[in-house]
């Protein structure tokens, strides 16, 4: 199954990183779409096909936690795989995250870490 994936994150050395490590990875990604915020994220959404969210959560305009709650809220959107990367170490934020049904993956983490998550959380879906 080939993946188109969009990375959000504020920061464009972290989208480079995210993307570097999905090829270091061996998955089959079509595509990559990036977004600087939450906001820009779901209108990118709205004219292209994603298979796999991956966002931060601190952004400015709108966080990950605020995209992914509407994200959850869209009939056209709420089963999709997401995926809330970041370094945050807040047990509740992580557990929020998980009650919406996405995974969190901390940051730093390997190619195999990353691999290893979206196959699972794939074979889930």
């Amino acid at each position: 199954m080939s993946l188109n994936i969009l990375i959000v994150d504020d920061s464009p050395i972290m989208r480079r990183m995210i993307k570097k490590t999905l090829g270091l990875s061996g998955l089959n990604v079509s595509g990559y779409f990036e977004a600087g915020n939450g906001q820009e994220a779901l209108k990118l959404m709205e004219s292209h096909s994603v298979d796999v969210l991956l966002i931060d959560v601190n952004m400015p305009v709108m966080d990950g936690l605020e995209m992914l709650e509407r994200v959850r809220h869209n009939p056209e959107s709420q089963a999709l795989p997401v995926f809330i990367i970041s370094t945050e170490s807040n047990e509740k934020r992580i557990e929020y995250i998980k009650s919406q049904n996405a995974e969190f993956l901390h940051k730093p983490f390997t190619p195999e870490d990353l691999k290893k998550k979206i196959v699972s959380l794939l074979k889930r879906a």
